[in-house]
């Protein structure tokens, strides 16, 4: 079984209350241990392609579980790895997506220093670039909690925490999954800050979440982000004045993340290559 989960999802509407960790204050267990890797600027593909190798061996390790249970055998953890990385200008659309909201043809694509990829995350079209800020969680959510919905409420937590950090107030648009500035009932100018993408196999997350910090938000204007045409995209250093070291947010956002999902950072991490 696979779940989608996407830009525009149909999700209960939460205005502005926070997600709730599953057990919030109590010691994370073993089993909420994340192994965290900050790959810096790293292509896409091979990023995409190190997130399927680590699925496949996570979706590998409880299909032993499985026949272990049945054999009455104690079964492995399973592993959670959350990657930091930025990326060269690349768009990428979901399953659900449209190829016509990519407004660029091939040469132009080329002329913008820029990649088109087809991917299995649900959504429509979004950008990667340097000065944003990808997150890519890789959770047994059995291991946390077995409920999508709760899940992107809490990355979306994790976020508005980060941002509050900043002096900014975000919040959540109704049936809009990501984050938003101005994002009230009736507010004249919502402004999304971080697009959302996930899918989920066997409650095992892949893909993640993009927080533009420096981005430059003119690459935003060849496509129809995440499908919606109505509203704009902005940045912390848009929103601020002044750029922001990616860095700084990554590890402000890494400790919202743990809160969020009553986690701890694994004791070891081994560097994990990209090609």
């Amino acid at each position: 079984m696979d779940i989608y989960s996407a830009c525009v999802a149909p999700v209960a509407p939460l205005a502005s209350a926070p997600a709730a960790p599953a057990a919030a204050g109590a010691p994370a267990s073993s089993r909420q241990t994340i192994a965290v890797q900050r790959l810096g600027l790293v292509p896409y593909v091979p990023t995409w392609e190190l997130q399927e190798q680590l699925l496949a061996a996570t979706l590998a390790i409880k299909a032993e579980n499985r026949q272990a249970e049945v054999a009455g055998q104690l079964p492995r953890p399973t592993p959670n790895h959350l990657l930091f990385c930025q990326h060269p200008p690349t768009y990428t659309l979901g399953k659900s997506g449209k190829p016509e909201h990519l407004l660029l043809d091939e040469a132009a694509l080329a002329a913008h220093g820029a990649t088109f990829h087809r991917i299995n995350r649900g959504g429509d079209i979004t950008f990667h670039g340097p000065g944003q800020l990808v997150a890519y969680p890789l959770l047994d959510l059995e291991n946390f909690r077995p409920d999508i919905h709760w899940y992107l409420r809490a990355l979306e937590e994790a976020v508005i925490q980060t941002l509050a950090g900043y002096g900014l107030q975000a919040g959540r648009i109704a049936g809009l999954t990501g984050v938003w500035l101005d994002w009230q009932d009736g507010a004249a100018n919502p402004r999304k800050i971080c697009a959302m993408g996930v899918r989920c196999s066997r409650w095992v997350t892949l893909h993640g979440l993009a927080l533009n910090v420096n981005t430059d938000l003119s690459y935003f204007g060849y496509i129809v982000p995440c499908g919606i045409s109505d509203k704009a995209v902005t940045s912390l250093q848009a929103e601020l004045g002044h750029a922001v070291p990616v860095e700084e947010v990554q590890e402000r956002l890494l400790a919202a993340l743990l809160t969020q999902l009553n986690a701890a950072v694994a004791p070891t991490a081994h560097s994990l290559p990209i090609s």
